[in-house]
């Protein structure tokens, strides 16, 4: 197999890309073409990623997980927790030359809670007084977004919500010009514009995406011309393209882990940190089979974790006991819950009624699992695919793009579906209210539609209080009942491994994808 491998490489690597290279520019790899850039509609890491090059917010994210002020230059909150009042630099410009001011902020902001905009993260600025009539149209705006002057933005939220500052460095909540989403209408996801370090000067879609650098960036100028996104569905092209040097950095797929982790030319050129994320088999909990927590508890035992993460995932990360990633977590990890057990899950699918046994397989559970079309984790769920074969589930795997899978497990469609999530800030609460409340069933997060009202509180609880003590006994309580419902297999939380090309400096991997603004790479 390996000598088949080797020969396949041989062979792209002689017919690689054989476009100019554009001097000065970086050369990156999406596996696939970015579903929008518009801010108020980007909901995965790709989009935020490209869109922390594009835009900015009033606050944001340093490499040691601070807030730090981004236009705002200060900020100061009341003592009851509620009034946040924002003081903006002056002579920040967008793109297109005009000068960001207060009423840009109100506007975006208005804008992703306008039920119009059908934007996915109303939940990020919901916690604004007013924003809830105003999204179901009982008030023309938002009374809690109030213009001081044209330097001075107050928000006022209504109840203290200690993660209220970490939700204003996310995508959702950075400021965009009027005019332009005026002119462009829908287009607007696919001519972004803002006041980032970069502007996208080109996407050709499922080709490339071109970045360019702004000369008048506020902070400094990028230290590079521009990126160059190519989108490479193929793991194996992807490598090709690398050792050709026309891509600069590449995450290493778990196939080629070994290869580079030993080669005497690339390991030097290795960097990895662990990331803030989880990687997950979510079950769709709102109809059958899986509304029945007996067999998302029998799935649970029947799979090896430990087996596939330390084989097929050659150990890259820490293996999963709950939602909450280690970094975030000031609590006692939840240890042995489900260990592989093939004869617990074959019980468990007979208290369900579901018959067990090769004979009688064809009256026996038969799901769907989606997933990405993604070679690595096609890998991992056809390994997944045989241990459910084996206490007598018979799953079907149904690969499809990135944007209609998107679409499919926003819409409940699957059984069940391989998915990872990243941190978009430091906080457990992002890890428990957007992927298991409620209230953000389908593209809000919660994918698995799950629904508890006991959890749903315990969160809530845990966003009122502002002592971080409390807070933590809240989030642990709720993850606990978390993992005791099974509402998904948690699998692991991933390192990141990337390698680079030798002429490539100060190369980083962020915990949080807002984080990169792209100022710091140079060549």
């Amino acid at each position: 197999m390996k000598v088949i491998l080797t020969a396949i490489l041989v062979l792209l690597l002689s017919c690689s890309w054989q476009g100019r290279r554009l001097e000065g520019y970086l050369y990156l790899r999406l596996s696939s073409n970015p579903t929008t850039l518009d801010p108020a509609l980007v909901v995965d890491v790709t989009g935020g990623s490209i869109g922390a090059k594009i835009f900015n917010g009033l606050v944001r994210f340093d490499k040691d997980l601070n807030i730090v002020p981004d236009i705002a230059e200060r900020w100061t909150i009341s003592k009851d927790g509620r009034l946040y009042t924002f003081y903006l630099r002056h002579g920040i410009r967008f793109s297109n030359g005009r000068e960001v001011d207060a009423n840009d902020f109100k506007y975006s902001f208005e804008r992703v809670l306008n039920p119009e905009t059908r934007s996915p993260n109303t939940w990020v600025l919901d916690k604004i007084k007013g924003s809830k009539d105003f999204i179901e149209k009982r008030a023309d705006g938002i009374s809690g977004i109030i213009v001081e002057d044209k330097y001075t933005l107050k928000i006022v939220i209504d109840e203290p919500f200690a993660p209220f500052l970490s939700l204003l460095c996310m995508t959702a909540a950075y400021v965009i010009p009027k005019e332009e989403v005026k002119k462009w209408g829908v287009d607007f996801s696919t001519h972004p514009s803002g006041t980032g370090p970069f502007v996208l000067e080109e996407w050709r879609h499922n080709q490339h995406l071109r970045l360019s650098a702004r000369e008048d960036y506020f902070e400094d100028k990028p230290k590079i011309k521009g990126i160059i996104y190519r989108i490479i569905p193929e793991e194996l092209t992807t490598i090709a393209e690398f050792e050709s040097g026309n891509i600069d950095v590449i995450t290493i797929p778990a196939s080629e882990f070994r290869r580079y982790s030993e080669s005497p030319k690339w390991k030097g050129l290795i960097a990895n940190a662990l990331g803030i994320n989880t990687y997950y088999l979510g079950f769709n909990c709102e109809r059958p089979p899986f509304n029945n927590p007996l067999l998302r508890k029998a799935v649970s035992h029947a799979i090896d974790r430990d087996k596939i993460f330390r084989t097929i995932y050659e150990g890259r990360g820490i293996l999963a006991s709950g939602p909450v990633p280690p970094m975030l977590r000031n609590w006692p990890r939840l240890n042995g819950v489900y260990p592989y057990n093939p004869e617990k899950a074959r019980s468990l699918l007979r208290d369900a009624g579901y018959p067990v046994g090769d004979s009688t397989l064809r009256e026996g559970l038969r799901i769907k699992i989606y997933l990405t079309a993604d070679q690595e984790v096609l890998d991992i769920l056809e390994v997944i695919q045989d241990y459910l074969m084996d206490v007598g589930i018979k799953a079907e795997l149904k690969q499809l793009e990135w944007s209609a899978y998107k679409e499919a497990i926003n819409k409940g469609e699957p059984d069940a579906f391989w998915i990872g999530w990243w941190a978009d800030y430091p906080d457990p609460e992002n890890f428990l209210f957007p992927l298991f409340h409620s209230s953000n069933l389908g593209p809000g997060g919660n994918r698995s539609r799950f629904i508890d009202p006991l959890i749903d509180s315990m969160i809530e609880k845990g966003q009122r209080s502002m002592d971080r003590k409390k807070r933590d006994e809240y989030y642990s309580k709720a993850e606990k009942h978390i993992v005791e419902a099974a509402p998904w297999v948690f699998f692991w939380h991933r390192t990141e491994y990337t390698v680079r090309q030798p002429w490539v400096k100060n190369y980083t991997i962020y915990p949080i994808y807002s984080i990169d603004k792209g100022m710091e790479i140079r060549f």
